[in-house]
Order: C-alpha cells, then structure tokens, then sequence
C-alpha cells in the first residue's frame, strides 16, 4: 500500500503514517492513505546528525515526524472549490507515546494547525516499534553558550537584513528554513537544512498554509537544544499583517507570520517539550524598505548582499528566462520587494526579474517572448498583489473604527495596550503608502501598473 490510495474523506484525509516495513492491519483500508517513513516521508541521516547535540531527546524526533505527517496531508489534500475548509485524521507513530497521549498536548496541536491553515486537524498516536533515532548517532559539538537567540534563516530578503541587524558578534542560531544547503563554519554545524523530505508524485494543494508550523516547530527544537529562549521572526510589518488585514476573497486569513499563530505555538511547544520559548517579531512595526533600509546602515554591509536574495512566489520553471532562473517581477512578493528595494534606494539589475519593465502603457508589452512563461497565469497574480498592495495603502486613509478589530487582537497577543498598538499600525500603514506611492509614480503615470492599482487589468482600460 502507498500514498495513492483512493480516500473516501471527502473534504479532507484519514492518513495513517507507517514506519520503514512496517506492515499496517486496517478494516477499511480503501479509506485510508498511507505514507511510509522511508519512502514518502525520508530523513536524512547525514543531515539529521547535525540536529544530534546535548540534549536531543526522542520526543524531538516525534515532532519532526509529525510537522512531515501535517505536510504530507497538506499537500496530498486539494482544497474544494466551494469552500476553504477540510478535515484530516492523521496517526503518527511515535517513541513518546506518554507526552503525545497528554490530552493538552493534542488539544494545542489541532488548535494550533487550526488557527494557521483553517482545517479541523484530529490525531492519534501508537507506538513506534523502530526508528532511526534508536540507532547509534554521531553527536556533533554543542553550541557555544554565546548564543542569544534562534532565527529561521532563508534565502529571502527579511530573513537576511534582521539576521545582519541583531546577530552581532555570531549571537544568533541560523536555522535554514529551505533544502539548500548553506556555508558554516568550520567545527560548527548549526541546523542548516530541514532533516526530512515528503515527497509525492504532484502537489495537490497550493498554498501549503502549514509551512508555518514546520518552520516554527524545527526552530523552537533548534532554541531548545541550543538553550535559548528567544526566537526572533524576521518578518516585516506588510508580510506579517497585510495577508490578516486584507484576506483575498473568499480565502482564509494566512496567519503564518501573524501574532495570534506564534502565542498558539509557544503554547504548544510548552505542553510538549516544557520549554518556554518566544517568538519575537522585532520588525513587525516597521516596512521590508525600513528593514533593508536599517541593514545597510550595519558596518560592512553593502547592496551586493541584499542583491543575492530570493522572494518570489513563482515555480523556477514559469520564470526561467534566457537560460537563467529569475523572479517573476509580479506576484505580489516581487512586487513588495522592488518597492522596498526602492524605498531603500537600492537600484537591481534588470536582469533580476522576468516581467522587468514595469513603466510600459500595457502588460503585453512587459511580457517577454518566451515559450516558458505563461502570461494568462502572470495576469492574475500581477493584478491581484498590485490591487492588495494599493489596499493595505488604503488603509492608511481609514478611521480608527475600522482598524480596532484588528487592534484588539493584535494587542492582546503582543501584551501591548490598544492604543499604542493602534498608533503602530497607523504608522506602518502609512509608511507603506508613501512608499507604494513612490514606487508607482517612479514607474509614471502611462504604466500599466499604475492602471492595475486603479483597478484596471489586462484586456481592459489601459
């Protein structure tokens, strides 16, 4: 049996995770979607071992088998089109089945995953009967005990300016967020690649909401082994709560960077692994372009590395251009990040984007000839991030009645009073617009961009 089962859950997915030859015994197996550990879900041994300091406990590896179930449903569960919701009942073997039975312990779990991606999440829990974490490990070197704090680190521009504004004098435990590899130092191996890859024949499901918990969770293991308490979220004020202010329509809020998710979260790794973690978002006040902005303000720091970064949304293959891989230039990341980049007056070469020429009167015009980018796709994502990035602009504009919502849910998981949250959000918002405004006028007034955010779209007023 494997992961291409029929399932008869119709809005969502009973899946039952089996360990590496294991044989699974179920009495309606048609109803049930197995993934086995060691073939659609493989850990890395060689990658795992630099997770294997001081410290290590079995329940760690129980949480990393659990963020691969929760992605592996993800994916494998394509969303109804009427409607947002699903429902999983997942069983995870694993070595702590005391501390996994603790009825607080699956409590804060499906709320957790919940609140993040918008499904009713049901678990269970066996034992496991083998793993590779019972198998003789090499141990790699502690941290040294300088470390303040944990961050998870990509190849995104937030991640790259607040690690180079608060790691000063090597402070901080980079944890790489993707599976590429990144330069460390010698002696040290700090957890720089996710130990575990789900694979599956096509993704099914798109917006993946559940990264957040993958993310978050391989972090905090991270902060505990490393024994630091703080971790600090690196994103900025539009990405953590722009997606919650202006949801699309119809789509569920994405609450990945979102204060609410991170009190949940530190929440539920306390109950498991009794550790008291938090997760800090220094930046949430402020634009990606004060970000960028702050960065280059550091000793040392100079454009080239902000340069050498990666925010689009876009499969590699829809913006490959000329032999080389680039950003869209479009979606709404691309977007925000040519507007920061603006903002900060850091000038990127045109070569940097597919769709590079913004100030043209039409999207034809911007589109480049080129048989491996589909422009009815680009349309969509390009008009739609323009008109959310002039929306959260919009906002800046509204009176306080229509932001208090917000204000008190923001206020009451950041432990801060409403008034000064609110006069945060205001100054954010109104950050953002000048520099949306800026962005659009540099680009002039004939730019099909500028018509998109008035509205406007491909195929209509120009």
């Amino acid at each position: 049996m494997n992961s291409h089962q029929v399932n008869r859950n119709r809005y969502g997915l009973t899946l039952y995770i089996a360990e590496d030859g294991s044989r699974f015994k179920h009495d309606h197996q048609d109803d049930v979607t197995i993934a086995e550990i060691g073939k659609e879900i493989v850990f890395d041994p060689t990658i795992l071992d630099t997770y294997h300091y001081d410290g290590w406990q079995p329940v760690h590896h129980d949480l990393l088998v659990v963020c691969a179930a929760v992605e592996f449903a993800d994916r494998r569960c394509a969303r109804p089109g009427t409607h947002w919701f699903r429902t999983f009942h997942i069983t995870v073997p694993v070595l702590e089945l005391g501390t996994w039975q603790r009825p607080e312990v699956r409590a804060y779990l499906s709320d957790t995953l919940r609140h993040l991606t918008g499904d009713d999440w049901h678990f269970s829990f066996v034992h496991a009967e083998s793993s590779a974490v019972n198998k003789p490990r090499q141990r790699s070197l502690p941290f040294a005990n300088s470390k303040q704090f944990a961050i998870a680190y990509s190849n995104g521009l937030d991640s790259r300016c607040v690690s180079g504004i608060f790691d000063k004098g090597d402070i901080a435990v980079r944890v790489r967020v993707t599976n590429s590899k990144d330069k460390t130092k010698q002696g040290e191996r700090p957890f720089d690649q996710i130990p575990f890859k789900v694979k599956l024949v096509s993704s099914r499901e798109s917006s993946v909401r559940s990264r957040g918990f993958k993310f978050a969770a391989i972090t905090a293991i991270a902060g505990h082994l490393s024994g630091v308490s703080e971790i600090i979220v690196p994103e900025s004020g539009q990405g953590a709560l722009g997606p919650v202010l202006l949801p699309l329509h119809n789509v569920y809020a994405d609450y990945r960077n979102y204060p609410t998710f991170f009190r949940k979260m530190e929440r539920f790794i306390k109950v498991l692994l009794g550790y008291t973690v938090a997760y800090e978002q220094r930046r949430l006040w402020y634009t990606k372009g004060q970000t960028i902005s702050a960065y280059l303000t550091q000793p040392g720091k100079i454009p080239e590395y902000v340069l050498r970064t990666r925010s689009c949304w876009q499969q590699r293959w829809n913006v490959r251009l000329e032999g080389e891989f680039r950003q869209c230039g479009l979606c709404a990341a691309c977007l925000l990040r040519r507007m920061s980049m603006h903002a900060a007056c850091v000038d990127e070469p045109s070569a940097t984007y597919t769709f590079a020429d913004l100030t043209v009167r039409s999207y034809a015009a911007a589109t480049p000839r080129s048989n491996r980018v589909r422009p009815s796709e680009m349309v969509e994502y390009g008009s739609v991030g323009a008109r959310h990035l002039q929306h959260l602009a919009d906002l800046a504009g509204q009176p306080d009645t229509i932001l208090r919502r917000h204000v008190f849910e923001i206020a009451q998981a950041t432990d801060a009073s409403e008034q000064n949250t609110l006069d945060n959000l205001r100054n954010l918002l109104v950050q953002h617009a000048e520099e949306w405004r800026d962005f659009i006028d540099a680009q002039g007034k004939h730019s099909f961009l500028n018509n998109w955010t008035k509205g406007g779209r491909y195929g209509r007023s120009e």
